[in-house]
């Protein structure tokens, strides 16, 4: 559904099309009655961006099948110029009570706007805190270990690269996006320091999360330049990536949610944020009185709320051995024994 200027045309789509169900569910017997209603509005590329958008979509899924939440959700056009609307359109609905932005691109007008609905809870995925600025006491800021994560991503394609160069294409060029780059590149560089990493990115603004002709012909160049892997954190626009992989029979690395099934064979492994998982986890904070407002939290490796896949469907590109390394890093990385520091790489 896309979102309308038209109030009234709004109102009719949102409370119709998109919403759950709300009403009675069985907790050890006892009937539960719940009237918390949630409304999410998406980051650029919507639904179907098979990545981070629809993350958060099935964490509202999860939540409506398990605690029989209803929700409703918007979707900014073109670049997301209009989130704030669609935000304000939410925190105004007298039966949300719960708001949610998918993405850093939220975290200004979602921070001002929280301060204008004190009685409202809202929560920011990916949130960029700014420094020396208090943060609503009704807000939380969702976050993942995400530098974490690509280090894993790197130190993976640095033990199963034969061409001895990888690349790494972001979406945005923005401060989460570089914790992608930077992770990536420290991981590459603890396996073997003389691989060569090409590194690009689609774009400035919030479009570059949806175009994927982009990021094809981007990967296609660091293919060419003989990279055999690459990994993306570029939203709907890695769907591009994965397509130019497939072209090529070369691999990706994919970000934020498993995309073997979209390429079978050429998906090396993904690099996840359980987004659902953690906006499961807010919603039951909410419902248990356990939301805590004012904050940032980090959803990390060590619960696997970030993490990389490896199952049967990759184990045999992967390898039991670089397998048994990665966990051994991931292990130290918790540990404190391997530091993934916040420093940035320069372009």
């Amino acid at each position: 559904m896309k979102f309308l200027v038209s109030a009234l045309f709004c109102s009719l789509l949102i409370f119709t099309g998109c919403s759950g169900q709300r009403g009675e569910q069985k907790d050890n017997g006892q009937s539960l009655k719940t009237h918390l209603q949630v409304g999410l509005v998406f980051s650029v590329g919507g639904r179907g961006d098979k990545s981070f958008n629809d993350s958060a979509y099935n964490g509202l899924e999860l939540a409506r099948k398990k605690h029989g939440i209803k929700y409703t959700y918007l979707e900014p056009q073109g670049e997301g110029g209009d989130r704030e609307s669609a935000l304000r359109q939410m925190a105004t609905d007298p039966d949300v009570a719960l708001v949610i932005g998918v993405g850093l691109l939220f975290s200004d007008d979602i921070s001002r706007i929280a301060a204008e609905f004190p009685d409202k809870k809202f929560v920011c995925i990916d949130y960029a805190a700014q420094p020396n600025v208090t943060i609503p006491s009704n807000l939380q800021g969702i976050v993942f270990e995400e530098k974490k994560g690509s280090y894993l991503a790197g130190a993976l394609a640095g033990l199963v690269t034969k061409t001895k160069t990888v690349g790494f294409i972001g979406g945005m060029e923005s401060s989460v996006i570089k914790k992608f780059e930077t992770g990536f590149i420290k991981g590459v560089h603890a396996i073997d320091p003389d691989i060569r990493v090409i590194s690009g990115y689609i774009g400035m603004t919030g479009s570059a999360f949806s175009n994927p002709s982009r990021g094809r012909e981007l990967a296609l160049g660091q293919y060419g330049r003989g990279a055999d892997i690459v990994y993306e954190a570029a939203g709907a626009s890695g769907l591009g990536v994965i397509e130019a992989a497939r072209e090529r029979k070369a691999l990706v690395i994919c970000t934020d949610r498993d995309q073997e099934p979209d390429a079978p064979g050429f998906v090396l492994s993904s690099m996840t944020k359980a987004v659902d998982r953690a906006v499961l986890k807010t919603v039951e904070n909410v419902l248990d009185g356990g939301f805590k407002g004012g904050r940032v939290a980090v959803f990390g490796l060590a619960d696997r709320y970030t993490d990389y896949v490896y199952n049967e469907k990759n184990a045999s590109l992967v390898g039991i051995k670089n397998h048994d390394q990665l966990e051994s890093i991931r292990k130290k990385i918790i540990a404190g024994e391997i530091v993934v520091d916040d420093s940035t790489i320069g372009q």
